[in-house]
């Protein structure tokens, strides 16, 4: 019963996205949405219309919208580690904890956190302008395709089915022959020899 409570005291329950981008367009405008989110709907002809479909059809762009709306518009105090995995709409609110007054916010103050944030990703070894779970996707998504890569190599004898690795070496084979200069260079070598037998 409990959770219930929690969950229905969220600014976020039933509220509508279009609403919620109309009270914050409305308090911070669209050159402060994008200095603090980033998101390019709010940078490339603006528009709630727009901004709507975009973040519709886009999970992680509409979550951290949301996350913006609860930390910053309405300033709760961050969620804690266990909140803080699910998405804004799903976290429950704590009884003592009521939405205040928008966080005032600048330009320049999206600069300094922009900056501090490219240094702690670069700390990270990161690498400045990577979003922490589009790069955790990527990086999935890469070592997926690189196993799917390494299967077609196996079972067809070391012909690389790919074309973005037919310039690589491929020392991964099994069939390579005695690790000659020739067979290391040519991706096709080893297949030629097993032809030529």
């Amino acid at each position: 019963m409990s959770d219930e409570i929690n969950y229905k005291k969220s600014p976020l329950h039933g509220l509508s996205l279009k609403k919620l981008l109309v009270e914050m367009v409305d308090h911070y405008g669209f050159e402060i949405l994008f200095a603090y989110l980033n998101i390019n709907c709010f940078k490339t002809n603006p528009s709630i219309e727009s901004s709507i479909k975009f973040l519709k059809k886009t999970d992680w762009a509409r979550e951290k919208v949301e996350a913006f709306y609860l930390y910053q518009f309405k300033s709760l105090p961050r969620a804690s580690e266990e909140e803080f995995q699910l998405s804004p709409r799903d976290r429950l609110i704590p009884e003592d904890q009521t939405p205040g007054e928008p966080t005032e916010l600048s330009l320049e103050d999206a600069e300094r956190l922009r900056d501090k944030r490219a240094k702690k990703a670069e700390e990270r070894g990161h690498g400045a302008g990577h979003r922490s779970g589009a790069y955790k996707r990527f990086g999935a998504q890469k070592a997926d395709d690189s196993k799917y890569r390494s299967n077609s190599r196996d079972n067809n004898r070391g012909v690389i089915r790919d074309d973005s690795d037919s310039r690589k070496v491929d020392r991964g084979s099994s069939n390579s022959s005695s690790g000659s200069a020739s067979s290391n260079d040519d991706p096709w070598a080893n297949w030629k020899n097993k032809s030529k037998d």
